[in-house]
């Protein structure tokens, strides 16, 4: 019982347990109270009218004047309420003002207009008994959202109307007082139970908005994780590239700078590889701890992956230099690791925008081109990107150089492009890319090592190498997938070159129908007879032959019917424009043709869905491009493929059976 009455106790005092309910019970009390306070005076006023001609001045003017200026200042201060949102304990403070003030106020005006019922007919008392019951209503619905006060008003008017009526023997105002007590306990039921529905709400809301901080939680906590280097806890390569581009983006419209800064360790692949990778991930950690301590301004600091960090800087450029050297001063310094003293060295590269480069890619590429610089140069050393350092660097020399000692096993890397077939948009084959990362120079693209490789004499190493590798690759993969090789001039005109092609695809026991050689049309201009028997050659040991870049040359309609031609690829720049009517008629005059001369046809250079859906539309069945997903290294398409046989998002056609059917329809 005594539970029950100290729970009671509390509920009228505004329980400060749930202080979500109050906050919002006095938010719509804010909107109600005043009208409370209007309806007492209208109603008060309307009565002393009637009255004044029959009661004391005293009683309609004198006592409602000072009660009409109370009732004001409560009105003014709940309409000043209304502008401001407190927080919950200054709104439970408040409300439990109001029971109290409204419990005060509600005595006075039934005392008020009790005391003005002696005076008058009927009609004056009956004014009264309905100013009465109309106003204790009224009131109890202003105050649904605190029904405390409501039950406080309820009692302390209807109690003291019903006394007071039982008291005069008259059997009307007997029966109008009950009739006014059932309704405003009627009415206080009803309260009560929107009240609950409204608590209930608002629990339901407060979980609600608890439940969605706690995901937004986890998501920032996983966003955060997800740009958090897991070994050494500083920011990862995901963050730097993203933080990059946001940079780009914030400097451009400003004409702001900033600088790029690569980071690489020096000696430290012995000392993984003399104690381990386990020592190893103990050393990067504590060389990501000392980057985590430096006390560095405008300076942020990531692991980029394996022994290479990033940085970005964005105070005064001609401070960048020195915060790389200070980096690499805070990393040279000995490390005591369990009972081992070990010691690495660091080299920087710093490039600035928008001096360097005016994307991210070209930013971290001449970032790293500098980096290179120093690690050939001076190792330890930082450098500063300028032109002179990439037209040395990336100068003929230096690449002719570095190919002509280059490990071919080791340097070169095949890379695949994925051939869909529509509109199954499964994946038939893969156009292998040679991919060349020097130790010397970094990645050299195809477009400048390949014509020097060809100029040198070492094209013909470098294409048995890659196909080698290419055909032991291909193999790997699930089902009998198709390879698209490139080759070049010298090596459709060199006997030598064809017949060690031909050796591999034997010696693998590769069927030659999966292979594909790509040629140009201006590969065979020079010596058309030559190629011509090297390319027959070809044919007749089973592989296919493609006709690359058609569209772009003089003569390629007169090589489709001299050279033993299975396959042409339309040249990327149609593609590019294929909204224009012009590559639109021309892409599709070309798709006829080798329909007609039932040859297979290939789109390249797909990278964009609009362009997709236009090939489809056109009935191509064969295109490629980067729309399926850049060119990739074969340990990431074999991974994909083995995690499901798909790859860059696509299914592959597994088995002779399906890739037989798909080439059906060309």
């Amino acid at each position: 019982m005594m539970e029950k009455i100290r729970a009671f106790a509390r509920w009228m005092m505004i329980d400060p347990r749930h202080p979500e309910i109050a906050q919002a019970q006095y938010n719509e009390l804010k909107t109600q109270i005043p009208s409370l306070y209007a309806l007492l005076m209208v109603n008060a006023i309307a009565v002393s009218y009637t009255h004044y001609d029959v009661a004391p001045t005293y009683l309609t003017v004198g006592i409602l004047g000072p009660i009409l200026v109370l009732t004001t200042f409560r009105l003014v201060a709940w309409i000043r309420a209304g502008a401001k949102t407190p927080g919950p304990d200054e709104a439970i403070r408040k409300m439990r003002q109001t029971v109290i003030l409204g419990s005060i106020v509600a005595a006075i005006y039934i005392t008020w207009s009790l005391s003005l019922d002696t005076f008058g007919g009927p009609s004056e008392r009956g004014h009264v008994a309905l100013f009465i019951a109309i106003t204790v209503m009224g009131c109890i619905f202003c105050l649904m959202h605190l029904p405390q006060a409501a039950l406080m008003v309820m009692l302390i008017v209807t109690i003291p109307y019903l006394v007071h009526y039982l008291s005069q023997n008259q059997d009307v105002y007997i029966a109008i007082a009950l009739n006014i007590f059932l309704v405003c306990v009627v009415i206080l039921q009803v309260l009560f139970t929107a009240y609950n529905g409204f608590c209930k709400l608002i629990r339901s809301q407060s979980e609600l908005a608890a439940k969605q901080k706690e995901t937004q939680r986890l998501s920032a906590e996983n966003a955060r994780l997800a740009e958090t280097d897991a070994l050494t806890d500083l920011p990862n390569r995901r963050y730097f590239f993203n933080r990059l581009e946001g940079l780009i983006r914030d400097v451009a419209d400003r004409d702001g700078v900033f600088a790029v800064g690569v980071i690489d360790l020096d000696r430290f692949k012995p000392i993984n590889d003399t104690y381990g990778h386990q020592l190893g991930d103990q050393l990067l950690s504590e060389v990501g701890n000392r980057l985590k301590l430096m006390d560095l301004q405008d300076v942020e600091i990531c692991r980029l992956g394996g022994d290479e960090f990033g940085f970005l800087y964005m105070g005064a450029l001609e401070d960048a230099a020195e915060t790389g050297k200070q980096i690499c001063r805070i990393i040279s310094d000995p490390y005591h690791i369990g009972a081992l003293q070990v010691s690495v060295g660091a080299s920087c590269g710093i490039a600035y925008y928008p001096e360097a480069g005016k994307t991210a890619h070209s930013l971290f590429d001449r970032s790293d081109y500098a980096l290179y610089n120093s690690k050939t140069t001076i190792r330890g050393s930082t450098t500063v990107y300028s032109s002179e350092h990439e037209a040395r660097i990336r100068s003929e020399r230096a690449i002719e150089s570095a190919l002509q000692s280059a490990d071919l096993t080791r340097e070169f890397q095949v890379f695949f492009q994925p051939v869909v077939s529509l509109p199954a948009r499964v994946i038939v084959g893969f156009e292998a890319l040679a991919r060349w990362t020097s130790p010397v120079l970094g990645k050299v693209s195809p477009d400048e090592f390949i014509p020097i490789a060809e100029r040198t004499g070492l094209i013909h190493r470098l294409t048995i190498a890659l196909f080698c590798k290419a055909v032991d690759q291909i193999n790997a993969l699930p089902g009998g997938l198709s390879l698209a090789f490139n080759l070049s001039a010298q090596d459709i005109t060199s006997d030598a070159t064809v017949t060690e092609l031909l050796n591999i695809i034997r010696q693998k026991e590769v069927d030659p129908r999966r292979i594909t050689f790509e040629i140009t049309e201006t590969s065979v201009i020079g010596s058309y007879e030559t190629a011509e028997g090297c390319l027959r050659l070809l044919r007749e040991a089973g592989v296919k032959l493609a006709l690359d870049d058609f569209g772009t040359g003089y003569s390629s309609l007169g090589y489709l019917h001299r050279l033993p031609i299975d396959c042409v690829k339309i040249d990327r720049s149609f593609v590019a424009g294929i909204k224009d009517p012009v590559a639109s008629g021309v892409v599709t005059s070309i798709l006829n043709l080798c329909r007609s001369m039932q040859l297979q046809c290939v789109v390249e250079g797909v990278e964009e869905l609009h362009q997709l859906d236009l090939l489809e539309a056109m009935q191509c069945k064969f295109v490629q491009g980067y729309h399926f997903g850049l060119p990739l290294p074969f340990e990431t398409v074999l991974r994909e493929a083995a995690s499901g046989e798909h790859v860059s998002g696509l299914p592959l056609a597994h088995t002779d059976a399906a890739i037989r059917q798909i080439r059906s329809r060309a």
